[in-house]
């Protein structure tokens, strides 16, 4: 099974999480769709069924995965300059 990256993963886990207890706080129609949708890509993810098993499982994988690159800026972007083109003979 592929696994997601783990910073998309955490991104999905974050949110569902902060938006769940945002959901319980206060019962919103738009709130709880974007849950239902985050459930469900969840447990797509994952490979699960239900959102409690998918959290185990993602918090599972994070705990396992490498720790995430520092984002470096990349090189500035240099004038290229053309070859010589040799004459024809």
């Amino acid at each position: 099974m592929l696994r997601p990256h783990p910073a998309v993963l955490r991104r999905l886990v974050d949110e569902y999480e902060a938006l769940s207890a945002a959901v319980a706080a206060s019962e919103q129609a738009d709130l709880s769709t974007r849950l239902r949708d985050l459930t469900y890509t969840l447990c797509v993810s994952t490979g699960t069924r239900d959102v409690e098993r998918a959290l185990e499982v993602a918090h599972q994988w994070l705990g396992t995965a490498p720790p995430p690159a520092r984002e470096t800026t990349p090189p500035a972007v240099t004038e290229r300059r053309r070859m010589a083109t040799p004459e024809p003979a």
